[in-house]
Formats: C-alpha cells, structure tokens, sequence
C-alpha cells in the first residue's frame, strides 16, 4: 500500500481567492512562504461568473499589494478580473495545490493543526502547519428555495451565459443583481423570463445604471416581475409561483435560483472555532485570529451577517491584519518581531 502523502508547513492558506491570494501575499512580505490549499483553480468563484459580467467595483479597489489593475473600461470586466489576480499569484511565487479538497481540519494536542484532504477527488493527503488561515469564501453553497422539485436538472444557481436559454421559458428567482443581470441577458437572446422575487421592491443594491433598464423592460413587457411571490413547486414543465393572489402555475424549462450564498462554517467548528448564536464564527476583528490560537479567518468566512457583507474590497486587506499579529506575537520562527 502506498504510504499517504504528508507535507509539513510553517503556514497554510485554505481558499485560493482574491482574499486567500492577498493574505499569502502579505505573509511573504514578512518573510513567510505559505501554502495555498485550493479545491478548484485559482479565484474559482471568479470563474464561476456569468462570462459577461462587470464588477460593480472599481479596478483599484481590487487590486492586491498595489499591483496595478488595469482595464478597458471604469469597471473591471470577469475575464479581466481572472488575468489579474492569476498574474499576481504568478508575480508574487505564491505556492498554490490546485484540486486538493481540504475534508477535514483538526487542531493537534501537542499544537499546530492537522488538515486531512483530499487530491482531485482521488488521492489522500494530510497536511501539518503552525498556522492556518481559512479563506474558503462560500460560492460552493447556495441558499436553497426548500420547495418540491429543487433537485431536478433545470433548476441552477449558478448562471453563466444566456444563449442556451434561447427561446425558452425561464424563472429567476431574487431581486438582486445577479437576478437583474441574468434577466437583461436572457430577454437579449429571446428567452421569456419571469422575475419573482419576495420583496415589495427589488434589492436597494441593484446597479443603478442597470435598473432603469431592467424596469423598462418590464413595463413593456418583456420581462415579467412578480413581486411579493416566491417559487412554491417546481415540476418537470411547470412551476407554481405562490402570490398575494394565490397560487400562480406558468411553463417553465427553467429555474434559475439567485438566491445568494453563506459561508460554510463546518471546518472551523470541528476545529473548535466556537459559533456565536447569531451563526457567525468567534474571532478578533484587530487579528482577524479564533478562539483557537493560530486558526485566523480571510474574507467572506469572517461575515457576521450576509455573506455580501465582506466582499475583495475589504477582505483584501484580512491578511495585512494577520501578518501583522503573527510579527507582534513571534509565533513562526524566524520571523523577526
């Protein structure tokens, strides 16, 4: 039998996103080389936008260690977004296992950490380190409808492009953004699309340059939005759309739910992060630290409410906050204090 990989590090970074890479990025500056431990490719998340997306942000509010972001536009684009931060990781020699599922995270008795993954899909590894810094952000989990039906292959919460919904009958349901986005893009390629969302309004975050022309699709018709509703039941060719009027039965191909994402928290409370009540991890919002000593958090994983709370803009900076803590308390060696 083939004896299990293990590798042996000062400091580990799980999560290889804009906030994972930003935080391997301020280590080095203080002398560290972490290993980065992602399940997919690098800023997966990124990857997983629709293709024609536009950040709401502007590209130097993005940017990481004051590498320039440049772009054709005010607004960075997805496709200009994954050539950036895959050329900082690059620059900056950050060390990165791609395909490698982290299943498990335990602190050791005798100190440090144990991390049990797992290589495409396939290959145990075990990985040691002093420090771990959890960056997983939370694109992996979606915040399900819970309704009958969910679980068929024409309900998505992911939306990528809108030409193969050309000439179908589509539901996206929210009121934000993403849902808006998806909208204009399917209405463009001859989709019928309804939006339901449960709210008196739509989100107050939606583009402002977008929503004029979101309504005006819908006060002509071409976009339909059902307020105050949510999804009821989903069928193979049907949905039933649940009103201030009763329940509402339309043709459906399609379910697209934009429902937004959450953190998962699972790792840190098997490695006896504590959770408060409210649903949020313990830890210090100077050091970014737990209450396990060593175990700090990155990015969205730090969220105290919606998981759009942190987003690059803030979570960039998690790192510059951890490099620090680690010089003040002198806990790698040879880091000078």
């Amino acid at each position: 039998m083939q004896a299990q990989e293990i590798h042996r590090e000062n400091i580990i970074i799980i999560g290889a996103g804009p906030c994972g890479l930003a935080a391997a990025v301020e280590l080095k500056k203080i002398g560290l080389n972490p290993l980065v431990i992602e399940k997919q490719n690098v800023v997966h998340s990124i990857s997983r936008y629709p293709v024609y997306l536009e950040f709401f942000s502007s590209p130097e509010n993005l940017e990481i260690d004051d590498i320039p972001f440049t772009t054709a536009g005010p607004k960075p684009t997805r496709l200009e977004a994954l050539h950036y931060y895959r050329t900082v990781a690059l620059r900056r020699g950050v060390r990165i296992h791609t395909f490698t599922t982290v299943e498990r995270l335990s602190a050791k008795p005798e100190g440090g950490f144990a991390l049990e993954a797992r290589r495409r899909a396939t290959r145990p590894v075990r990985y040691e380190a002093d420090i771990v810094i959890v960056a997983t952000g939370y694109f992996d989990h979606p915040n399900l409808l819970d309704v009958p039906g969910e679980d068929l292959p024409k309900v998505t919460h992911f939306f990528t492009e809108a030409h193969p919904y050309t000439n179908t009958d589509v539901v996206i349901v929210g009121g934000a953004n993403s849902a808006v986005d998806a909208a204009l893009e399917l209405e463009r390629v001859g989709a019928r699309v309804t939006v339901v969302h449960r709210g008196e309004t739509l989100a107050r975050g939606v583009k402002p340059w977008v929503l004029p022309v979101f309504m005006a699709k819908v006060d002509k018709g071409a976009v339909k939005l059902m307020l105050r509703s949510k999804v009821a039941a989903i069928a193979e060719e049907t949905i039933d759309i649940k009103t201030p009027d009763g329940i509402v039965t339309l043709p459906n191909d399609f379910v697209l739910a934009m429902t937004g994402f959450h953190p998962d928290r699972r790792f840190l409370s098997e490695a006896g992060v504590v959770i408060e009540p409210e649903g949020w991890p313990r830890y210090d919002d100077e050091t970014m630290e737990t209450n396990v000593p060593g175990l700090y958090l990155a990015g969205v994983v730090a969220s105290r409410n919606e998981a759009n709370e942190i987003f690059i803009e803030s979570g960039r900076f998690h790192g510059r906050k951890i490099a620090a803590h680690l010089l003040a308390t002198g806990r790698i060696a040879g880091v000078p204090r």
